[in-house]
């Protein structure tokens, strides 16, 4: 060093303080404001409709596999039509897509209505399943990718975390609504009629979002095209990893299905006992989602997402062998906290890493996992504990095939473990 640099006194170097994280910054949006509200609403009557279907069909009927149809008309859709609905969503105006669809399924819902009202036949309200099925279908990757055009991406992930809790909020009070309902008037008719009218304040909503304009995929139309979802979803292990990883928890160790036997025959707990069993997971996931709003992206989210699995896998677990229904009510809540970090980290991933041209065919083929995983796992619980002559055997064992999930997708995807900021600032 020279006599003329010592002679300098050193400055500081002024380092700018890191901007504070406004959870609510996202909310004075105008667009998310609308879009979250109406998806609510739909997402409400949904809900409601959903507890409708069950007691309209099962107290015609009486036959529990009746009740099983109806996940079935709802699914079959979906995976027949999983990639041209992305590629719909690709090639068209997204808001057009949900507008059109909230339309599809409010008829369905008017349909349903004037069934309940004049005890049509049950026939008649698999048709209304089926073809709500084909609306929803349509609607999951057009909502999934259309939700990045009015969100910056440095807001999104506290925009996906806002939409959940909306969601959760919904799933609690939407079945206990329509149960009230219900039980009121002593028919679904009106509950159905309730949906419809969501189902068109949303779409009334939606046509106050300003949104950019539509940029359609240049890709020529073939099979390649309706494939490059499926190929992009294939050679991104970060996303292949997270969709791997959150159906098979689902799907292995979701105890939803073995909630009545628990209640019923384990704990001891009658129909009250129940009915907060089912809410538990929903009002840990919207307490979740509420704390995740008000913290920054989470830093890790990779590791963050394998260790919530792994949590979730292990609350199932105690959950499987409890007799204390009070343990049996916190393992329950831990389990949907868990799946909501789960989910937000796998949506934004999602949504974040895709380039916007094909955000549609790989939004299908997420909810395609994503509806795969929630009917077939309650069709798992239930085979396990036919097989096996034990409903704890079905949520242990599943439980324990979550963790060596999570241990294999580590293994495979390493991607995944060191993924960083779920913004991907860092990456």
């Amino acid at each position: 060093m020279s006599l003329e640099e010592a002679a300098e006194p050193e400055t500081e170097i002024a380092i700018p303080a890191a901007p504070l994280h406004d959870p609510y910054a996202v909310l004075r949006l105008p667009n998310f404001r609308l879009y979250l509200i109406g998806n609510a609403l739909a997402v409400f009557g949904m809900q409601m409709q959903t507890v409708a279907v069950g007691w309209d069909i099962y107290k015609r009927t009486h036959e529990p596999f009746d009740l099983g149809l109806v996940g079935l008309m709802q699914f079959l859709p979906i995976g027949v039509l999983t990639l041209p609905a992305g590629r719909v969503a690709d090639l068209l105006n997204r808001k057009r897509i949900i507008m059109a669809s909230m339309l599809g399924l409010g008829c369905c819902s008017l349909g349903l209505s004037w069934i309940s009202a004049h005890q049509g036949a049950v026939f008649w309200m698999y048709v209304c399943l089926l073809a709500s099925g084909v609306a929803r279908a349509f609607l999951q990757p057009a909502k999934s990718s259309f939700l990045p055009q009015i969100v910056p991406r440095g807001h999104f992930a506290t925009a996906v975390t806002w939409n959940m809790g909306a969601f959760h909020l919904a799933a609690v009070v939407g079945p206990a609504a329509g149960g009230f309902m219900i039980a009121w008037l002593g028919r679904a008719t009106e509950v159905y009629l309730l949906d419809a009218a969501s189902a068109l304040v949303f779409l009334a909503l939606l046509t106050l979002v300003a949104s950019p304009p539509h940029v359609a995929s240049v890709e020529a139309l073939g099979w390649r095209s309706f494939s490059a979802g499926a190929e992009f979803v294939w050679g991104n292990k970060v996303i292949l990893g997270a969709m791997t990883l959150d159906m098979f928890a689902v799907l292995l160790g979701g105890a939803v299905a073995m909630l009545p036997v628990y209640a019923e025959d384990i704990l001891h707990v009658g129909a009250t006992g129940l009915g907060w069993m089912q809410a538990a997971p929903a009002i840990g996931a919207l307490l979740t989602s509420f704390v995740l709003a008000h913290r920054p992206p989470i830093e890790r989210a990779g590791p963050t997402m394998l260790w919530t699995v792994a949590g979730f896998g292990a609350a199932t677990i105690v959950f499987g062998w409890s007799r204390w229904y009070y343990l049996s009510l916190a393992m329950l809540f831990l389990a949907g906290a868990f799946d909501t970090v789960s989910v937000v980290i796998r949506h934004t991933l999602v949504q974040l890493l895709t380039p916007d041209e094909m955000r549609g065919r790989v939004s299908a083929i997420n909810g395609m996992f994503i509806g795969a995983s929630n009917e077939l796992g309650r069709f798992e619980s239930g085979l396990a504990a036919k097989l096996f002559g034990s409903a704890v055997f079905s949520v242990v064992s599943g439980g324990i095939g979550t963790l060596a999930v999570v241990a294999l997708v580590a293994k495979l995807w390493p991607q995944l473990t060191r993924y960083g900021r779920l913004d991907g600032k860092e990456q």
